[in-house]
């Protein structure tokens, strides 16, 4: 069975976690890398689902009677 795909609050949550773990410095070389490794593919996957959600973005606008009317972001002005 796959393993269940991180949320962005708990990837952002794990991210900030090894920043505080690599700023305090004491860290071995080896584990400090394994972190980093760690924190650069977290970056990377908190920003593939943040374009993802961008993608789905509607923007609301006032359609010829007033009311609200979505959009797809693209198409939005």
């Amino acid at each position: 069975m796959p393993a269940k795909k991180p949320d962005f609050e708990s990837s952002i949550a794990r991210l900030d976690e090894i920043v505080k773990a690599l700023e305090k410095g004491d860290k071995s070389l080896d584990e400090a890398l394994g972190l980093f490794e760690e924190g650069t593919k977290l970056i990377k996957t908190c920003g593939k689902m943040l374009d993802e959600a961008e993608q789905k973005v509607v923007k609301l606008r006032s359609s010829p009677d007033g009311s609200p009317e979505e959009t797809p972001f693209e198409e939005a002005e």
